[in-house]
């Protein structure tokens, strides 16, 4: 995904790249999901030419919550 962003009144365009944090994963801080995703996927903008990688993190697992609309 590549959204526009202005650069001294120029278009420029970054590559969204979108990590999530696993429940099984929900250890504080940044996990070793999160930073194996990244680099897989820096590797893959990397390789097919995508410019300006911008990372973006769910990190934000709930575990054990149960839906109170049941």
């Amino acid at each position: 995904m590549t959204t526009a962003t202005k650069l001294n009144g120029q278009t420029e365009k970054i590559t969204a790249l979108y990590c999530r944090l696993s429940q099984d994963d929900g250890r504080e801080g940044e996990s070793n999901s999160i930073s194996n995703q990244k680099d897989i996927l820096q590797a893959y903008a990397r390789q097919k030419g995508f410019l300006h990688p911008e990372f973006f993190v769910d990190d934000t697992a709930i575990l054990g919550l149960k839906s109170e609309l049941q």
